[in-house]
């Protein structure tokens, strides 16, 4: 008998991780509730394009019997990678050369979304509960949301991601400055308002570098481009720099300043970018983390171990995180949900720590004068001629 019978247990966020460890955990039945701010499933337009590793995100969707489902939705061929430097000269393309099938196959994250949610037993998500915190009640918790709600539960799972309020009840860890900040944007209806890029990343993803500075720009299956500037900068930058990311004139003023010498094909997205900017500088996640496991509190994905998005991890962490925290909770050897947490914990960050020391490695390369050979390399290692 594992150690989480006859317990309520309540996930904080509605992410790929959340939804992964609420399917995990209702395929055996527990009796899971998951919490998300959003007002409702449509409320937010999803992000970019996700690419699922084969030992990670598509591995978690394996055991939880989605495959189907999962290859009905993915979109061929958007993997396909080009890499130019700052006058568009296409350095290298997928297309080109000569590559197995892919076993990092994409999918936008609205459908991956969706497939998650309809796996799931109806109101499962309870929507418009934005976390405020936790009160210890009993042997549990009880969660209080923004709208006045709260709620009971034995065991809370923290799914919040990089800015997780569950987390300060675990560790006061906080992430240190990656050294960098992105500036994040979206064309919608490319074809028509972009048309030389989206000719130019031809349904997949291109990266841009040169002068330690990066431009990725991606498709995704509803004819919109994400795209994200990558530059070294101070931790406070975009709060230091004056922009208003809400303003496309200034954005684009500095865009033309800091990346002078670029084609103007390149600008062609930041005067086409609608409705506005998000500046993100990139945090991480000390790589000796740790802290004692309590037996009714945990957390998963970017709210354990928050890195830069340049190794492509973030969220097949995650749902290899609730791949395993679900097996460790639903383990017969493990008497107690402190043992199964502490287990998952433990192995969790080991995992987190060697991943985010390579994905420093590979944000710190992709924004340095070598980054076009440094990106090369590995590719071409990893795609067979």
């Amino acid at each position: 008998m594992s150690s989480i019978n006859n317990k309520t247990i309540a996930i904080v966020g509605g992410g790929p991780g959340g939804l992964t460890l609420a399917r995990l955990l209702q395929m055996n039945g527990a009796n899971v509730k998951v919490y998300d701010r959003d007002f409702n499933k449509d409320a937010r337009v999803q992000g970019a394009t996700l690419d699922l590793h084969e030992e990670s995100g598509l591995h978690a969707l394996h055991q939880a019997g989605l495959m189907d489902a999962f290859n009905a939705n993915y979109r061929p061929g958007a993997d396909a990678l080009r890499i130019a430097d700052k006058n568009a000269n296409i350095l290298w393309d997928d297309d080109a050369n000569t590559r197995e099938e892919t076993n990092r196959p994409e999918i936008d994250r609205g459908p991956l979304r969706k497939i998650l949610l309809e796996s799931l037993q109806p109101d499962t998500v309870v929507w418009d509960s934005n976390f405020v915190s936790l009160t210890p009640e009993g042997n549990g918790w009880k969660l209080h949301f923004k709208n006045g709600t709260s709620a009971l539960a034995d065991i809370v799972i923290g799914a919040d991601g990089a800015n997780s309020k569950v987390r300060p009840y675990i560790t006061p860890i906080k992430p240190f400055f990656a050294g960098m900040t992105a500036i994040e944007g979206a064309v919608y209806n490319a074809e028509i308002v972009s048309p030389k890029v989206f000719k130019l990343i031809n349904g997949g993803k291109i990266f841009a570098m040169s002068d330690s500075k990066s431009l990725i720009v991606s498709s995704k299956g509803d004819g919109s481009m994400p795209f994200y500037t990558g530059c070294n900068s101070t931790e406070n930058w975009s709060k230091d720099s004056g922009i208003d990311f809400n303003d496309k004139a200034q954005v684009l003023a500095w865009f033309k300043q800091e990346f002078e010498g670029w084609d103007e094909i390149w600008q062609e997205v930041f005067e086409n970018a609608e409705p506005k900017f998000i500046p993100r500088p990139q945090y991480c996640m000390p790589l000796d983390q740790t802290w004692e496991a309590l037996p009714n509190l945990t957390m998963l994905g970017d709210a354990a171990h928050l890195m830069p998005p340049y190794a492509g991890e973030g969220v097949n962490m995650a749902m290899l995180d609730a791949v395993e925290l679900a097996e460790c909770l639903l383990n017969d050897n493990y008497t107690d949900t402190k043992s199964a947490i502490a287990a998952y914990e433990t192995q969790m960050r080991k995992r987190a720590s060697e991943i985010a020391a390579l994905t420093l490695e590979s944000t710190a390369a992709l924004h340095s004068p070598a980054a076009i050979n440094y990106l090369i390399n590995i590719i071409s290692g990893s795609h067979p001629e």
